[in-house]
């Protein structure tokens, strides 16, 4: 199927427009989607947030944070883009904000005498997503259509069953129970297929790549178990510091952030099985498969923070937030067990690179697998982010199992850790430097 053919409208709700994701990562991504007609013909973007913007200022801020990224690009189609781009001021934490939201989307279908598909992303911290949810739900966003619209001729239109879809970004809760709290609501108001957890770490080009070499040539039976690998080395390097990350990243840490999601599933990529079938039911259970038999087989855990990180702008007086983190893994089944996988990531590292090394023995070597680096130039991730959740593709996202296990195996982590000392490392270190 191809969105480009699709006659159906589309609008799609930026929750947090004003913010950095939308600024630097969602804008560019979605005009790169209209560049490559790869968007319905009738399609609005409308940005939510508390800021009192008018669709100018919106379109202004659109436009720069677009021109940010691609100051070469064809100023007319970007003109053209911005044709699409509207502003709706809201509080995230007030339900008649969202019922005005409800009357502004179905004033819309009105004009268009057809009922648009509904995305909404939700672009803001995951303290905001229980609330979301609910004022979602109440001002009835869930459904299609405008709740007098439902039984009209509008709610058919050319014949296509219409949806309403919500994305997700990570962390999904907090912890293992913030998780299940979250995951029973959103069981209550939507239905599994309206929900889209995002690891965008899915959609890079080369985690897909990973993915279909572990599965190719037979290596996974061949070569790709205990009896030919020594360890697997999973890491995930910046060279940046918090910036201005404090106010979600103080008190999640490096393992909530970037380990219970990005780094767990590579982890899963490289150990899953080849499924029989490559529909996302098949891919998210082999996926969890691994997780479920996944655990700490090791009492060497490192989490440490870098020096200044105390200092930083809005960071808690004292705080014990990792900024890094070491951990090993076992995968307990026939082809994995007694294979670590080294786990680690963190900030202000020497270099910024994501990567998986497996290495075999007898002095066979090490196959490193790059996902990112400074010196890639990478897909955008969100480009398919967006493109697979309106065709209702879920392959590249998370299901609530992959969820509950993933935050399973990170409680374990934390617990443990609890009795080791922080280590204080400086800017600037090698990951290996840091013990």
């Amino acid at each position: 199927m191809k969105i480009e053919n699709s006659n159906n409208p589309l609008i799609l709700v930026v929750f947090g427009a004003t913010g950095d994701l939308y600024q630097n990562k969602l804008s560019v991504s979605l005009f790169n989607l209209f560049t490559q007609n790869l968007l319905p013909k009738d399609f609005r973007v409308i940005g939510f947030a508390r800021r009192l913007f008018s669709d100018l200022e919106f379109q202004n801020l659109t436009r720069e944070s677009i021109l940010n990224k691609n100051k070469t690009c064809d100023k007319q189609i970007l003109e053209n883009f911005l044709t699409h781009v509207k502003y709706v001021q809201g509080d995230l934490t007030d339900l008649q904000s969202f019922q005005n939201l409800s009357l502004e989307l179905g004033k819309k279908d009105r004009e268009n005498k057809i009922c648009s598909n509904k995305l909404f992303y939700l672009a803001v911290p995951p303290n905001l997503y229980e609330i979301i949810f609910k004022n979602i739900s109440e001002a009835g966003l869930a459904i299609p259509c405008a709740r007098d619209l439902e039984l009209s001729a509008f709610a058919t239109g050319s014949g296509v069953t219409k949806w309403t879809r919500i994305l997700v970004e990570k962390p999904f809760g907090k912890d293992m129970d913030d998780a299940k709290k979250l995951d029973q609501m959103l069981g209550r108001l939507f239905d599994e297929m309206q929900i889209f957890r995002i690891d965008h770490y899915l959609a890079k080009k080369n985690m897909r790549n990973l993915m279909d070499f572990s599965f190719s040539n037979g290596i996974s039976k061949s070569l790709w178990n205990n009896q030919n690998i020594e360890y697997v080395k999973i890491a995930l390097y910046e060279d940046d510091t918090l910036k201005d990350r404090a106010n979600f990243y103080d008190g999640v840490g490096a393992l909530r952030d970037v380990g219970q999601n990005h780094v767990l599933q590579m982890l899963a990529l490289v150990a899953m099985e080849a499924p029989d079938k490559k529909l996302h039911r098949d891919i998210h259970e082999a996926r969890n498969v691994v997780f479920q038999k996944t655990s700490l087989i090791s009492e060497k855990i490192v989490h440490g923070q870098y020096e200044g990180y105390l200092q930083e702008k809005n960071v808690e007086k004292g705080s014990k937030t990792e900024t890094f983190f070491r951990v090993i893994l076992g995968i307990d089944n026939s082809r994995w067990q007694g294979v670590p996988f080294i786990l680690e990531s963190g900030k202000a590292l020497d270099n910024k690179e994501v990567f998986v090394e497996v290495c075999f023995k007898n002095t066979k070597g090490c196959f490193k697998f790059l996902i990112s680096s400074h010196n890639n130039a990478l897909d955008d991730a969100y480009e398919k982010v967006f493109y697979d959740c309106i065709l209702g593709d879920q392959t590249i996202f998370v299901s609530t199992g992959e969820v509950m296990a993933q935050w399973k195996i990170v409680t374990d982590i934390i617990q443990k850790w609890q009795s080791i000392p922080l280590v204080i490392y400086k800017k600037g270190s090698k990951a290996e430097e840091i013990k």
